[in-house]
């Protein structure tokens, strides 16, 4: 037996003998000796799962295990070991290794530190939400369970996502926290398709005890495959009492793209939303960020900003940002002068349009719901403002077919949204009325010059 069978011998011993069988058989007999040169120990594990798993958990007992056994200081890593790698030794019990799965989600958590409880500003916008996720993260998986956060974009639904995630993780160490978006979601399972393994995928997602999935509207327009898949993946979670928080720029109500059956786990748990922060809140997160980038911000100039900023808390903290780059490269102090000279787009900036957002702003205009605006009742109001949101998707969605538009509006035939288009094109040269409408609808929307009716 060479001296790193005998190292192997000893040190898997001395693992298996002091590690319970749980944790023996969640990883330990997995490993195996790679290389032992000077004073590094370099162990193997079959995949990409085992390899954070086993980092994550149990590499600090491993490297307390190793240093007893060898009799001074080393440094354990680990790597993984396919097949056909020259291992050492390994445990009997032991599987050959499987092809190592890497979904984007084996990164770490991503979970930004900066954004926490402490540097969210609350207001009567969104503090029923704020303190639902303080319930959420104190007790994960007993208060909310779902908890879904909805509003626009920019109006921190994000950061109280991150903000559940880092308390966790600073109270609750033992717990596993996985963020991430439904886009990164659909990446995973697309690339687990293609790779067969699916099964690791399911474990990599539902080993995790707060799961926060962001931005779930995206799942609208993917297919039944990637819907019964997230769908048994909700599941699997809850059943197990997982904690699970998800974010949406629509109430669950207003997402006709979901199985009715998910829609209806949702609506189990807490649906909260965030609202548009009024004046007061909007100057108080200025001064909130300034203070926290180290910014003086005369109360003059938080609130010309937050008069000009109203719906969007990204854009309020980036003024701050560019103010201070401002100040230092004219090495002056920032005044309402210089915030008047350099932030001349300041509440105007182009956001990428949605078919919801149109659909919102012709309810708001007309006075209606979003719900019977997308709805099938044929009263002449509801038809013309229907109408005119068909027109609007087409004409500022490059992206949307006349099929997707129909399917927006509660599933109705694609002929029907090419004859509402149609119908709208013909009428606008000769009803000035319509006309002055949809320029209205498309100013609110993006800042857009008239429509040009002699060019249709």
């Amino acid at each position: 037996m060479s001296d790193s069978d005998d190292l192997w011998l000893r040190l898997s011993t001395s693992l298996k003998t002091q590690a319970s069988d749980a944790v023996w058989s969640a990883g330990l007999n997995k490993l195996r000796l790679v290389d032992f040169t000077g004073d590094d120990l370099v162990l193997g594990v079959p995949n990409q799962i085992q390899l954070q798993r086993v980092q994550q958990r149990y590499l600090p007992f491993i490297t307390e295990n190793a240093r007893a056994v060898i009799g001074r200081d080393i440094h354990v890593s680990l790597t993984i070991a396919q097949p056909g790698e020259s291992a050492l030794a390994e445990s009997d019990d032991a599987p050959v290794p499987s092809a190592a799965y890497a979904p984007s989600v084996d990164r770490p958590t991503r979970l930004d530190p900066r954004m926490t409880f402490d540097s969210f500003v609350p207001g009567p916008s969104n503090r029923l939400a704020f303190a639902a996720a303080q319930s959420v993260a104190e007790t994960p998986g007993r208060a909310y369970n779902p908890l879904l956060i909805y509003g626009s974009s920019g109006l921190g639904k994000t950061h109280l996502l991150h903000a559940i995630g880092n308390y966790v993780h600073e109270n609750y160490p033992d717990r596993r926290v996985l963020y991430v978006s439904t886009e990164t979601f659909l990446n995973d399972f697309i690339r687990a398709i293609q790779t067969r393994t699916q099964l690791a995928l399911h474990e990599r997602y539902r080993e995790n005890d707060v799961v926060l999935i962001d931005d779930i509207q995206f799942m609208e327009a993917r297919g039944e495959t990637f819907h019964e898949e997230i769908f048994h993946t909700y599941n699997a979670l809850h059943g197990e009492g997982k904690q699970i928080v998800l974010t949406s720029d629509r109430s669950p109500r207003d997402l006709a793209g979901i199985q009715e059956r998910f829609r209806s786990r949702l609506l189990q748990g807490l649906v909260t939303e965030i609202d548009r922060p009024d004046l007061e809140t909007r100057i108080a997160i200025l001064h909130a960020k300034s203070e926290a980038e180290g910014v003086l911000l005369p109360s003059e100039v938080a609130e010309w900003v937050a008069h000009r900023v109203r719906d969007n808390i990204r854009e309020l903290e980036g003024s701050v940002t560019m103010l201070r780059a401002f100040a230092n490269l004219r090495q002056e102090p920032i005044t309402l002068e210089l915030a008047k000279a350099h932030l001349t787009n300041l509440g105007h900036e182009q956001t990428a349009l949605r078919p919801e957002t149109i659909i919102e702003a012709v309810s708001d205009y007309f006075g209606l719901s979003p719900n019977e605006v997308r709805g099938s009742k044929r009263l002449r109001p509801l038809v013309h403002a229907r109408h005119i949101a068909m027109y609007l998707i087409r004409e500022m969605l490059d992206n949307y077919s006349y099929p997707m538009i129909a399917k927006i509006f509660d599933g109705r035939n694609h002929t029907t949204v090419i004859s509402a288009v149609e119908k709208i094109k013909e009428q606008l040269p000769r009803d000035s009325e319509l006309l002055a409408q949809i320029n209205q609808l498309a100013k609110r929307l993006q800042g857009d010059l008239p429509v040009d009716v002699s060019a249709r």
